[in-house]
C-alpha cells in the first residue's frame, strides 16, 4: 500500500477510536472511492498530459545522446578492422589505436552521463508528480470533509483502500450511502472541456513515492 493510499486509510478511519453515535443511536455512514474521484478529476488528467510532454521531452533527449554514442560506436569498429588488417605498419597502427582509445573513453564518458542525466531527470519528475498528485489528493480529501459536514456523516470511508495485506480495508457497511457519484459532479462542474477524462484513455493511478526509475535505457 503506497503512502498515500496510507495517508488516506487513516484520514477515513482514525475516528473510530473516538466513535460518537447520533442522537438516533445510529451511525449516519458514507461511502467512498477515491481512486475513482482522483481517476475522473480532470485535474488529475491535465497533470498526468503536463508529465507525459516532460517525459516525452526527457525521452527525446535521451535519443539524441543515444545516437552520438552510437556513432561513436560505428567509428570504434571501423577502427577495429583498420587495427586487424596485418599490411598495416607498427606506425600507423599505434596512431590508429590511440584514436581508438580516446573514442572509446569518449563513449564511455557520454554513456555515463547520459544514464547520469536520466536518472536525474526521471527522480526530479517523479518527485514532482508526487507532489502535484498529493496536492490534488488534498484537494479531494477537503471536499469529501466538506460533504461529511454538511450531510451530516459521522464517517466517510475510502472503499478503493487497501489494508497492508492488500485486502479492502472496507468489507462492509450497512445502510452507507455512495457519496462518490455526487463529489465527482462538483469536481468537474468548471472543468474546460478538453481537460475531462477520455473514456478508454489509461486512467492514472494513487502515486507510489517518487522512486528511480530511469526511462529508454
Amino acid at each position: 500500500m503506497t503512502l498515500i493510499r496510507r495517508f488516506f486509510t487513516l484520514v477515513f478511519a482514525a475516528s473510530l477510536a473516538t466513535m460518537a453515535v447520533a442522537q438516533d443511536g445510529k451511525l449516519n455512514i458514507a461511502t467512498v472511492d477515491m481512486q475513482e474521484l482522483f481517476k475522473q478529476y480532470y485535474r488529475t488528467n491535465e497533470a498526468q498530459k503536463q508529465i507525459n510532454v516532460e517525459r516525452a521531452r526527457i525521452q527525446k533527449d535521451n535519443n539524441e545522446r543515444l545516437a552520438r554514442i552510437r556513432e561513436l560506436e560505428e567509428t570504434l569498429g571501423k577502427l577495429r578492422k583498420q587495427l586487424e588488417d596485418p599490411a598495416l605498419n607498427d606506425s600507423k597502427k599505434q596512431t590508429l589505436f590511440k584514436e581508438w582509445q580516446m573514442q572509446q573513453q569518449e563513449g564511455i564518458a557520454l554513456d555515463r552521463e547520459r544514464r547520469e542525466f536520466l536518472q536525474r531527470r526521471n527522480q526530479a519528475l517523479n518527485e514532482k508528480m508526487v507532489q502535484r498528485m498529493k496536492g490534488i489528493l488534498e484537494e479531494i480529501r477537503k471536499l469529501v470533509e466538506e460533504k461529511a459536514k454538511v450531510d451530516n456523516y459521522d464517517y466517510v470511508f475510502d472503499k478503493s483502500g487497501l489494508s497492508t495485506s492488500q485486502v479492502p480495508f472496507l468489507l462492509y457497511t450497512k445502510d452507507a450511502t455512495d457519496i462518490t457519484a455526487g463529489l465527482l459532479k462538483d469536481l468537474n462542474k468548471d472543468a474546460p472541456a478538453d481537460s475531462l477524462p477520455v473514456e478508454g484513455d489509461p486512467k492514472p493511478e494513487i502515486p507510489a513515492p517518487a522512486t528511480e526509475t530511469p526511462a529508454g535505457e
